[in-house]
């Protein structure tokens, strides 16, 4: 499983890596970064919930 982050629409909110910090981390720049890739198995559940909880659909699957 692997995740993108659109950086157009993250507006840093920080929900994701406030979910799932074994895949995202914010950056210097106040965006969201992912720094797993691919998921780690055991993560793919909580990855799948940050997800879902992006207030902005910053995030997809893409495998």
């Amino acid at each position: 499983m692997k995740v993108k982050i659109d950086e157009e629409l993250c507006m840093g909110c920080g929900v994701c890596p406030s979910i799932c910090p074994e895949v995202f981390e914010m950056a210097d720049d106040g965006k969201a970064k992912v720094i797993a890739d691919p998921v780690p198995p055991g993560s793919e559940d909580s990855c799948r919930e940050a997800v879902e909880g992006c207030p902005e659909l910053a995030i997809k699957i893409v495998d």
